[in-house]
């Protein structure tokens, strides 16, 4: 009989069966910009974070002992380094990195590049990346990037000609809103051009001031009718890998929504876990979905204890939250949503989607 992969035979079940298969750590909430569309440090946010909340971050020990705790359970098989800031801001940065690799641990780090060194990221043969582009152009770029006025842009530049000349091909990701929408043919050659892996774009997820730059009527129709087919058309014409069928999901959501999570389910729960630099645990990416504080015990205790738990049995019905609806996971659970149909059939699938089939 084929073996089912624990993160799914969990799913089945309706609990974890193992610890997480990705563990996401948040290092640092300080950035070294302001990204337009960001929840934390956008320049059009209503409400700024305090300078107190920016200077939170966490040490290299920490992080040590968390990865020991949530080994322990079993099932680890991937770390993201990232925060609510730019994780290579962090002065311990590269004593993480070097911890997570000497754990035979798969790496990602969310990053925009700016403020790492690529000869120690080669080095540490970190296995990916996700950068934060948002841009084809340096108008784009600095449009997406108010704070960064100097030579960024061509810094990155020459730091993705760095890692293509050492052979890594990492993910560019592009958070498409009203500075950049009409950048997507050229950040499918722009992929090209450096040899990325992929290119994930996400509609941006929109909020607290940050709705300043959605994209009008008129950006949306033309994405639709023209420069999304003319992104698909040169990634055929280019051979380069990108999300369009997730991409084209989020465009169908309409209104605010960025994510159609009804039609695919949530299955963050028994795969993933992240925890913030004041030791918050969240059941996906999103601040409004808690279960748990590193203080009120141990990750093992709270990762199949009562709230955990509970939020897995309101998902399964269906009842999403809010902040769902602007899912930061949807590539995931959109994954994860197509394996679990392979291994366990469409109709299972829709009884632990809370759908009727």
């Amino acid at each position: 009989m084929k073996r089912v992969d624990p993160r799914l035979l969990g799913m089945h079940l309706g609990r974890p069966i193992t610890g997480p298969d990705t563990l996401h750590i948040d290092i640092t909430n300080g950035c070294n910009t302001n990204c337009v569309t960001c929840w934390d440090h956008s320049p059009h946010l209503t409400v700024p974070r305090s300078l107190k909340w920016k200077r939170q971050r966490i040490d290299a020990a920490t992080v040590c002992d968390i990865l020991m705790e949530v080994s322990e359970l079993g099932g680890l098989r991937s770390v993201i380094l990232s925060g609510m800031g730019e994780p290579f801001t962090h002065p311990e940065i590269y004593e993480m990195i070097a911890e997570v690799k000497r754990r035979g641990l798969y790496l990602t780090i969310i990053t925009n590049l700016v403020a790492s060194d690529p000869e120690r990221i080669i080095a540490l043969d970190v296995d990916q990346l996700l950068i934060g582009l948002h841009a084809a152009s340096q108008t784009a770029y600095q449009a997406f990037h108010p704070s960064f006025d100097g030579d960024e842009w061509q810094r990155v530049l020459w730091m993705l000609g760095r890692f293509r000349a050492a052979g890594k091909r990492y993910k560019h990701i592009h958070v498409i809103c009203r500075e950049n929408a009409h950048e997507l043919p050229a950040m499918i050659r722009q992929a090209a051009e450096y040899q990325a892996s992929q290119v994930n774009f996400k509609l941006a997820s929109l909020q607290s001031g940050t709705e300043a730059v959605r994209m009008t009527e008129d950006q949306r129709r033309q994405l639709q009718t023209d420069w999304l087919p003319s992104a698909q058309a040169e990634a055929d014409r280019l051979g380069v890998s990108a999300n369009f069928d997730v991409f084209t999901d989020q465009l169908r959501a309409g209104d605010a929504a960025t994510a159609p999570i009804e039609d695919i389910g949530c299955f963050m729960g028994y795969s993933y876990a992240r925890i913030l630099v004041d030791g918050t645990i969240l059941y996906c990416c999103s601040p409004e979905v808690v279960t748990g504080h590193l203080a009120n015990g141990s990750f093992a205790e709270q990762w199949d204890g009562p709230r955990w738990n509970e939020v897995r049995a309101r998902l399964r019905k269906g009842e999403y939250f809010p902040a769902c609806h602007q899912c930061g996971k949807f590539n995931m659970n959109h994954s994860l949503s197509q394996r679990f149909a392979q291994a366990f059939g469409e109709e299972r699938l829709y009884q632990v989607t809370g759908r009727k089939s």
